[in-house]
């Protein structure tokens, strides 16, 4: 980042210690000082001095500029004032009314459902459609389900789905700190209910469409969702599947179109974070292959 040599300090004993394991968390800071980034885990700043930061394990690292990050936190002065039930953000329920006020509701990182708040876009989008929903005499419920958070930079990528370090099922695990890269699902009753990815996201956008959708894996699916790419491809995406969650666009409606531009202009497929452009460019192939051929002589 504009050619700054770069130190970060992190006071758990791994990187992103709230959403991945120690293996993930090793690879993740591997990753970072391929790129030149030096990594301090388990240590915490206290004390800013003349020459920088000095560390609680007595280290000091000279510098010219900090960057302290301490998270989110929901803006509730609002809700208080107004006298709403707010714990660390706005209390809501499955229809996202307020549970001491049902006139109200709220969606988005300043509400708190099940006792969590979420802090990522997907969950926000859901949200919206489920309140659309419900503000328009439907039946929709919000189940906290949904729960995607991607990292991207330049040769660095890290996607967690749900909550893979705290969800209960049969854990599927593939590390490699050689190549740079960890992969880990959890599954439950045949189902991803938790995933972490760790510097190949090669397959993200397939693992989060079944993900999404909670389809049931064969007995040797989730080990080939570990695998090469080639092996991943062998799981079919049925048409009505999303793919493209920024623009919500089915795997139909990309398998119809002629070439990745076309896709683009049409439906905007792979122009937002880009995690979907694997599957995007998997499902145009099949769309070709499946067409009839033009009668040639």
């Amino acid at each position: 980042m504009r050619g700054l040599h770069t130190e970060i300090v992190e006071g758990a004993e791994h990187l992103l210690a709230s959403q991945l394991g120690e293996p993930g968390g090793r690879v993740l800071a591997r990753d970072l000082r391929r790129l030149g980034t030096e990594v301090y885990t388990g240590a915490r700043a206290v004390r800013m001095t003349e020459p920088g930061l000095r560390l609680d394990n007595g280290y000091e690292l000279s510098t010219d500029l900090v960057v302290l990050t301490a998270g989110g936190r929901p803006s509730t002065a609002l809700a208080r004032r107004a006298g709403l039930m707010v714990r660390r953000g706005l209390v809501v329920d499955s229809a996202l009314r307020s549970v001491s006020d049902v006139r109200v509701h709220g969606l988005g990182d300043c509400v708190e459902h099940r006792g969590r708040t979420t802090g990522f876009v997907p969950p926000a989008w859901e949200q919206a459609g489920v309140l659309a929903d419900v503000l328009t005499g439907g039946s929709a419920r919000y189940d906290g389900s949904r729960s995607v958070a991607r990292l991207r930079a330049t040769d660095l990528e890290v996607a967690v789905l749900g909550d893979p370090e705290h969800a209960t099922g049969e854990v599927v695990e593939m590390t490699n700190p050689i190549a740079g890269s960890h992969r880990r699902l959890v599954i439950d009753g045949g189902v991803i209910v938790a995933a972490a990815l760790v510097g190949d996201l090669s397959r993200v956008g397939l693992i989060t469409q079944l993900y999404d959708r909670g389809t049931v894996l064969g007995a040797d699916e989730a080990g080939q969702l570990l695998l090469a790419e080639a092996a991943a491809a062998s799981v079919v995406l049925p048409d009505v599947a999303e793919v493209c969650a920024c623009a919500g666009v089915s795997a139909g409606a990309i398998r119809a179109c002629a070439s990745l531009e076309s896709c683009r202009e049409s439906t905007r497929a792979t122009t937002g974070c880009g995690g979907c452009e694997g599957v995007v460019r998997r499902l145009l192939t099949q769309g070709r292959e499946s067409r009839p051929r033009a009668p040639t002589g």
